[in-house]
Parts: C-alpha cells; sequence; structure tokens
C-alpha cells in the first residue's frame, strides 16, 4: 500500500533538508567561524586566487552549455523581456529606495548595503529556467531573459551600487569593476561560445557538469566572504540578531516581488506560459553569479559576508517558494476544467 502523498509545503521541506548545496553553505559558515584565518585574503589557501580561477571556469562552462539556438527562439517575446528586465534592474533598486528611507538608518552600513547588492544582482539562470519548465511555461523566452539580466548585470550591478550606494564600502570604481565583470564573466562566456563548434555533442555533457561547478565554486566564496568577516569581527560587531533583520526582510522582498509579478503579468494580458517565465525570471536573484560579482566589486572588504547574507538567504528562500508555485502551476494541467 502506498504511503499518503506529504501536502506540499511538507514535501519542499523535505526536499530542502536533503539539500546538500544547503547543508554545504551552513557547513562553509561554520568552517569559516572555526577557522576563519585559513580562508581569509591573503591567508595559507589563497581562497582570492583560487576564487577568480574559479568564476572564470564557471563561466566558461556556462558558455559551452549555452545554446544558441534555444536564445534566439526565445527573443521573440518583446514585452516578457521588458517586463523581466524592468523588475530586475528598475523594481527591485526602487523597493531597496523606499525600504532604506524607512528603516535604513537603523541597519548597519554593510547590511543596508548587502539589501542593495541583492536588489542589484541579474536575474538566476539555471533556476529560472527549470522553475519555468517544471510549471510548464515558456521555457525558450525563460532562457533568453535570465541570460540577457546576467549580461546587463556586467555593467548595471555597479552602476547601480555606485549610483545608489552611500557607504564607505572598498567597492571598485566603476569603470574598474565592469572591466574586471567584464574579464571574469563574459570574457568566458564568449570563449565557452567560440568553442561550441569544435566540442560538438561534448557540449551538452559540458552542460550537465556545470551545475556541480557552479554550486563548488560557491561554497568556496562563500566560505572566504565570511572568513573575512569573522576574522575582523563584523558579526560580533554588529550582533548575530542582524542575520534574523536580513532574513525578515529578505522574506518580505521576495513575497512582495512574487505577488507583484503575477498580478501585473496578468494585468498586461500575458499569456499562462508567460506570465509563468515572467514570474520566475523577474523575481530571482542569482547567488552563483552574485557572490562571485561581490568577491570582484569588494575585493577584501572586511564586511563582505555581512554584504552576501541577503543575497544568501534571498536565494535559499526563492527556491524553497517557487518549487510550491511551480508545482502549483504544473496542477493546471492535469485538474479537470
Amino acid at each position: 500500500m502506498r504511503a499518503a502523498a506529504l501536502p506540499a509545503p511538507l514535501s519542499a521541506l523535505r526536499r530542502l533538508a536533503r539539500d546538500r548545496f544547503l547543508l554545504g553553505m551552513a557547513a562553509a559558515v561554520l568552517l569559516a567561524v572555526l577557522l576563519p584565518g585559513l580562508g581569509r585574503s591573503g591567508g595559507p589557501l589563497h581562497a582570492d586566487l583560487l576564487a577568480d580561477a574559479g568564476i572564470f571556469l564557471v563561466f566558461l562552462l556556462h558558455g559551452l552549455g549555452l545554446s544558441p539556438a534555444a536564445l534566439a527562439e526565445g527573443a521573440r517575446r518583446w514585452r516578457l523581456h521588458l517586463f523581466v528586465q524592468a523588475f530586475t534592474f528598475g523594481l527591485f533598486p526602487l523597493l531597496w529606495l523606499l525600504a532604506d528611507a524607512l528603516a535604513g538608518r537603523w541597519l548597519p552600513p554593510a547590511l543596508s548595503l548587502g539589501f542593495l547588492y541583492l536588489c542589484a544582482v541579474p536575474s538566476t539562470i539555471s533556476s529560472s529556467v527549470a522553475f519555468t519548465a517544471v510549471a510548464r511555461g515558456n521555457v525558450p523566452g525563460a532562457i533568453f531573459d535570465a541570460s540577457l539580466s546576467s549580461a546587463l548585470g556586467v555593467v548595471l550591478t555597479p552602476l547601480l551600487l555606485r549610483v545608489l550606494g552611500h557607504t564607505q564600502s572598498q567597492a571598485l570604481p566603476l569603470g574598474e569593476a565592469v572591466g574586471k565583470l567584464a574579464l571574469l564573466l563574459l570574457l568566458p562566456l564568449a570563449l565557452g561560445q567560440a568553442l561550441r563548434p569544435l566540442l560538438g555533442a561534448r557540449a551538452e555533457r559540458i552542460r550537465r557538469s556545470t551545475h556541480g561547478v557552479d554550486r563548488a565554486v560557491i561554497l568556496l566564496l562563500v566560505y572566504a566572504s565570511f572568513c573575512d568577516s569573522v576574522a575582523t569581527g563584523v558579526f560580533t560587531r554588529y550582533g548575530y540578531a542582524t542575520v534574523g533583520i536580513a532574513l525578515v526582510g529578505s522574506l518580505a522582498l521576495l513575497a512582495f516581488v512574487l505577488w507583484l509579478s503575477t498580478v501585473t503579468s496578468r494585468a498586461l494580458g500575458f499569456t499562462k506560459e508567460d506570465e509563468i517565465a515572467a514570474v520566475f525570471c523577474g523575481s530571482k536573484k542569482t547567488l552563483a553569479s552574485g557572490v562571485p560579482m561581490a568577491r570582484l566589486l569588494f575585493g577584501a572588504d572586511p564586511a563582505l559576508g555581512l554584504i552576501v547574507l541577503p543575497l544568501m538567504l534571498y536565494h535559499q528562500a526563492q527556491l524553497f517558494v517557487c518549487s510550491l508555485m511551480a508545482e502549483r502551476y504544473a496542477r493546471r494541467l492535469q485538474d479537470p476544467p
């Protein structure tokens, strides 16, 4: 006799508890607390050099695995693309401006910058496309929008930080920031695309292996970032209640953007398939690109762990909530009319 199926929230919680990546991030943070000197900038692990090499490798593999045909097919829905990019690089920064005006004076400067950084980074590629596929949405459109968002983020993310930021963070000058992001993100992507015809059938196998490399490099970057913050006493200086503030703020932001993207896409008359792509791409924020970009933009800033904390919490929340939404969307094709 088959066991009764778990309710969707309990099923998602069980999957989350088995998520090795989530456990890996917790382990990376714990290791940074126990051994901060090993992974800090200039430490014996040379994590800063390993991080740059890992970032280049990750985006080279993404370039190899990204199909130009899929991008071309998804490029036709211009209203969908305008919607997603407006949410990613327009609505999110406006929400940060509003929140900062209301509560920014009571937040630690590094945490305020972290929320700005969360609002400035591009959408994620892998989970946006995966959830759109599960929900039976416009997958080519999701591929195009997520990829376009990543490319635009090379310029728009440091620009938004420069225009809206008002902290004393050790951020790079705008021109240097864009140049470094282009060197370590766009160059390997372009190189990967150029190598696709030479590798032929191997490109698909490379695409499947990219996910694991992504996660390994992110864990290294999370460990190194928290090593710098722990070694310089950032968390003890601000108190661990700051983590609770970051969690509440991230959850509130996610809930509002998911609601607004759903309501707006329906008001604009999108098909259900385009609505799904709009909601999942327009609400997502990338950890895979966001953590490497933070490392490049803020360098050895001692508060880097606190800066990336809202993004890490938002990322995990979006995976949990959007997995429930994807299953709910998919059921529309199974339920009787």
